[in-house]
């Protein structure tokens, strides 16, 4: 009976241990994003993690209604961000990754931007005479 008992223990465990690495480890998705970066900013309680927004092109409708597209993200690189801020304003290209759930050490945002790829001037920018 003891050794049922420590075999099923295990068992419960391993399962804890596996969905936790499944819902906050494992890679869901992965891919470059790109628009005009909205803000950067670190922020948080305890754990102070730099969260930011890019706005991309076009509209989505939402209940038949209109709204702009944005992707809200968390780095975790200070040095990515650094980068980040420094180009405020700007078009952005990043590489993101997508997890399935949020840590609060990693960001409050699911989605990780750990590099950018590239930046320009913001094609919705106009020069004044």
């Amino acid at each position: 009976m003891r050794r049922f008992i420590t075999i099923i223990t295990v068992v419960i465990v391993l399962l804890i241990l596996g969905w936790g690495w499944f819902q906050f480890f494992f890679v869901f998705g992965e891919g470059p994003r790109a628009g005009e970066l909205n803000y950067i900013m670190k922020k948080g309680y305890i754990w102070k993690t730099y969260e930011a927004k890019i706005i991309q092109v076009g509209f989505k409708g939402a209940s038949g209604s209109f709204q702009s597209n944005e992707f809200q993200f968390s780095v975790e690189d200070e040095r990515v961000a650094q980068q980040l801020m420094t180009n405020s304003g700007k078009w952005v290209n990043v590489h993101y990754r997508e997890y399935r759930g949020a840590l609060p050490w990693r960001g409050m945002s699911k989605y990780i931007v750990d590099s950018v790829i590239s930046v320009s001037p913001s094609p919705t920018s106009t020069t004044l005479p």
